[in-house]
């Protein structure tokens, strides 16, 4: 009787974990990405255009164009830390929302992504100042 509780435990805890493994919504490399303020990390998951909103400056950009935009904003506001607030995934898109924590205070940044053959890609990135 014992044993039984035991397998149906080992199977129960195997079938969480592969199923939030495989529901995972965005990339963990997104995630960590916006914690070192690293370009180079993110340029791997930006789709070919990207709409970028930093400030309430809206432009669909090229992807090498994004990616200098983005070193740019890194480079002028040094990045110590981003904080998950919210993600969530709906059919071929996801999405996170954080806080980016910086040498000139914090930025609320919402990260759009969809799905491209298999990856998530990020179409789509907000930057806000916050008051906080």
């Amino acid at each position: 009787m014992l044993m039984k509780k035991g397998a149906f435990l080992l199977v129960a805890v195997a079938l969480f974990l592969v199923t939030n493994i495989c529901a995972q919504e965005v990339p963990a490399g997104v995630v960590q990405a916006f914690r070192k303020g690293s370009t180079q990390e993110l340029q791997g998951y930006l789709n070919d255009k990207v709409e970028l909103i930093v400030q309430n400056k809206s432009r669909k950009i090229l992807k090498t164009e994004a990616e200098t935009q983005l070193t740019a904003f890194f480079e002028a506001n040094r990045v110590s830390g981003f904080t998950v607030n919210h993600e969530g995934k709906r059919d071929d898109s996801s999405f996170v929302v954080g806080t980016l924590t910086t040498a000139n205070g914090n930025f609320r940044v919402n990260c759009f992504l969809r799905r491209v053959q298999n990856n998530y890609l990020i179409h789509q990135i907000r930057i806000d100042k916050t008051n906080e």
